[in-house]
């Protein structure tokens, strides 16, 4: 994906063939209640490798490439976007990737049409001048209800699932006890909402680098590092064996403007 002209291609390409229905349904966090469920927002995410020159990237994100991003929105039809600079992984060392981006879209057919405008076209033609450590671009979907966001930075707790060896053990664990205990615990913890992702396929049309990403978000880094040791979070920390089996990345980052 170092190619930008290849890439919008291959994301439209992709897109088409998406299905927007494609999720896991869980009970509680993972599905709606009464009334009929909304079509599950759809995500281009981007993790960035670290760059060879973070300074250099620094400079050149924040002065040109997010501002690029920003005048095209309109045009490209993301409603929100998301930026995280991950700082460490959850045990103090160094995290796996080095940010992330995320464009979120109302559905499948949005992202379809932003995807294939003049704007998103300048976006990805623009990340061969900084990204020199390589990306990873993924279609996802949402697999619970969404929400906007406070707007503030703040911090977030970023896990990201590697395939499992049994995606259907893994989904039925995932909905009937995981979410449960990580809902049972938000009080405690102190995040103030959670956003679960499934990748539906890299951005060449091959099977996703990752497999689900969960995130949870605090209003700020020593909010998270508190709740991260808390009795709850450590329940929650204890159950990842029980069912992520494929290996996961845990990263704590910042998000940024």
């Amino acid at each position: 994906m170092r190619r930008s002209s290849w890439l919008l291609v291959i994301v439209f390409a992709l897109v088409a063939s998406c299905k927007p229905g494609d999720r896991a349904d869980a009970p509680g966090a993972d599905t709606a209640t009464a009334a009929a469920p909304a079509q599950p927002a759809a995500i281009v995410t981007v993790l960035y490798n670290t760059p060879k020159d973070p300074a250099a990237f620094e400079k050149y994100y924040a002065a040109t490439h997010v501002p690029l991003v920003v005048a095209k929105q309109q045009e490209i039809g993301f409603k929100r976007a998301d930026l995280t600079k991950f700082s460490s992984t959850l045990d103090g060392k160094k995290p796996a990737f080095y940010r992330q981006a995320e464009l979120y879209f109302d559905s499948m057919d949005d992202l379809q049409q932003g995807v294939a405008t003049p704007g998103f076209k300048k976006v990805a033609d623009d990340l061969k001048n900084f990204a020199s450590g390589g990306l990873v671009g993924m279609v996802a979907t949402t697999t619970n209800e969404h929400e906007s966001g406070s707007g503030e930075p703040g911090a977030i707790v970023t896990v990201i699932y590697k395939a499992p060896k049994d995606t259907a053990a893994f989904e039925k664990y995932y909905a009937e006890t995981h979410l449960p205990l990580v809902g049972a615990g938000q009080d405690e913890i102190g995040f103030t909402r959670a956003e679960l992702t499934r990748f539906n396929s890299n951005l060449d049309g091959t099977p996703p680098a990752r497999y689900r990403q969960a995130e949870l978000y605090f209003p700020s880094v020593e909010a998270a590092k508190q709740g991260m040791a808390t009795p709850a979070f450590k329940k929650v920390a204890g159950d990842l064996p029980n069912f992520a089996d494929g290996g996961l990345d845990a990263l704590l980052g910042e998000e940024t403007s």
